[in-house]
């Protein structure tokens, strides 16, 4: 449903009723989580509370355990669920194919890959966001190359992606081989995808790059739209296709660069999100807000299901979204085999 807004004699504004009711309905999940997330557990602050620790007058438990502990993870998650859904609509939108999303292709365990070899492998060459930026982009560039036509093959991209995703775990698993036990241990729970003991400076990577990138993700939205219709209909209307897959791709590059490296490969968030969002609400094309605000609202979700679901037990949250995610994979998966000829 499409409401008009009257702003004056010479303006007037269309809006879609659906989208905003999405949105918002998506954000007040994120935030009831987020107090949900603040209460729970044993060093949980009494929501009665809460106003007081947020003015500074709550004890030293309660400032480090809100400022420090809880409120850093809250914020990544939420951000980081954003930037992987704004990527999987981004990447779906490209290849015209719900699994053309970057844990399917291998851009997740590109930039993985370029973490564990910045943080590992070469320390200090490279800071670890540079390297899972250029993990990134090795990956991507792997499966233009191996396409063997660019963008306009999604089905081969998306085989060719799972190829080099292969390629870029198997570096991983060198890169653990060749790490100490605690680096290790650390690089096998990065590689789960994890929120535990995000810092503020992880904040500020995440949230950056959400506000220089985002907008630039909506101002392609519209010839994303048209360029799905085909290369043909974009063309007609002076849309040049080629150049925005081009730009639509790094995009999705540097969003997933950035969420992975705050959080680790956390699996199958930019494939389900953008998916919810335009099943509820009923869009044909990439919705970025509408996808935003769901991946935010899977992540925080599934990160206070991984720390409460089980009493004593704290699992990182990418096996809870690898849980999900599998079925909704295989749900594609069927569906996919269903629709192509016998």
């Amino acid at each position: 449903m499409t409401a008009v807004l009257t702003l004056g004699p010479a303006v007037t504004v269309r809006w879609h009723r659906r989208p905003v009711v999405v949105c918002v309905a998506a954000l007040v999940l994120v935030l009831v989580t987020a107090l949900v997330t603040l209460a729970a557990g044993q060093l949980g602050i009494p929501l009665a509370e809460l106003p007081s620790v947020v003015a500074g007058h709550g004890s030293r438990t309660q400032e480090w355990v809100l400022w420090t502990n809880r409120l850093p993870r809250l914020l990544v998650g939420a951000a980081a669920g954003a930037a992987f859904a704004v990527s999987g609509a981004m990447f779906q939108s490209v290849t015209r194919n719900p699994l053309g999303s970057p844990d399917i292709i291998g851009l997740g365990a590109g930039a993985a890959a370029g973490a564990a070899a910045a943080g590992l492998v070469w320390p200090g060459a490279l800071p670890v966001p540079v390297g899972a930026l250029i993990g990134a982009g090795v990956a991507i560039g792997a499966v233009y190359l191996g396409s063997g036509a660019g963008f306009r093959a999604p089905l081969r991209m998306v085989v060719v992606g799972i190829a080099v995703g292969a390629m870029s775990l198997a570096f991983v698993q060198l890169a653990l081989a060749r790490a100490t036990r605690e680096d290790a241990q650390v690089l096998a729970a990065y590689l789960n995808g994890s929120l535990a003991s995000r810092s503020w400076s992880d904040v500020i990577l995440i949230v950056g790059a959400l506000v220089v990138l985002l907008p630039a993700a909506l101002v392609l939205t519209r010839p994303m739209q048209l360029v799905e219709m085909g290369d043909e209909v974009a063309v007609a209307v002076g849309v040049q296709a080629d150049r925005v897959r081009t730009w639509a791709v790094v995009v999705g590059v540097l969003l997933t660069a950035a969420a992975v490296t705050v959080s680790g490969p956390i699996a199958f968030v930019a494939l389900t999100a953008p998916q919810i969002a335009r099943r509820l609400t009923r869009s044909t094309g990439p919705g970025m807000v509408a996808a935003a605000c769901c991946g935010a609202a899977v992540l925080v979700v599934a990160d206070l299901v991984a720390q409460y679901a089980v009493p004593g037990v704290v699992y990182p949250v990418g096996v809870v979204t690898a849980a999900l995610g599998g079925v909704y994979l295989a749900f594609l998966l069927v569906r996919e085999w269903r629709r192509s000829p016998a």
